[in-house]
């Protein structure tokens, strides 16, 4: 029994046999190939670990911090517990709790008379609502950030009841300068 012979194309026959040079060029070329699709990967999940990681760390100083936060709630908080703080507001301070039953929102901020308006308006009230002497704050919610309401003060306030689960708010607003008030909310979420 006879086997055929392979035949050889004439593409095989003129091929010319790999050089020294041209092999180290080719394999460099391999490696580096292979770094960069194994590196760039690796690279960035390192990367996004540690943005992680300082993400949980940032939100963790801020579940562990007590009282007032003197800045503005994030975009986020301000959607979720519906708070539009008017822009221009000054003296923003803001503290969350919360646990498996209630969250809540503590905000201060100071306007303007106009702003004010504005600020009812959105939240679905108005300066007509707002009955003077009323401070709609609790004394619980009032301690748990430290505010004070004296008996003497120029306060009117409004609770803005909505249906579930949008949340309820307490408002409370300081006019002693009719032109700069100073806004207390507690927004208050039920799951």
């Amino acid at each position: 029994m006879t086997v055929p012979s392979p035949t050889t194309s004439p593409e095989q026959s003129t091929k010319m046999p790999e050089d020294r040079r041209h092999m180290i060029r080719r394999r460099w070329l391999t490696a580096i190939i292979i770094v960069l699709l194994v590196g760039i990967p690796a690279g960035y999940l390192v990367i996004s670990a540690g943005q992680s990681r300082d993400s949980g760390r940032d939100k963790e100083r801020e579940s562990s911090a007590t009282g007032l936060r003197e800045s503005w709630p994030s975009l986020m908080k301000r959607r979720i517990f519906e708070v539009p703080i008017p822009p221009g507001s000054t003296g923003v301070a803001y503290y969350e709790t919360s646990n498996w039953k209630t969250s809540r929102l503590y905000v201060r901020f100071t306007t303007s008379a106009g702003r004010l308006d504005a600020f009812l308006n959105e939240i679905g009230s108005s300066r007509s609502e707002l009955d003077p002497g009323e401070v709609t704050v609790s004394e619980r919610d009032a301690d748990i950030v430290g505010w004070d309401f004296p008996a003497d003060g120029t306060w009117s306030g409004t609770t803005v009841s909505r249906d579930k689960p949008r949340p309820d708010e307490d408002i409370t607003v300081d006019l002693s300068d009719p032109a700069a008030p100073t806004v207390y909310v507690v927004s208050t979420t039920t799951p």
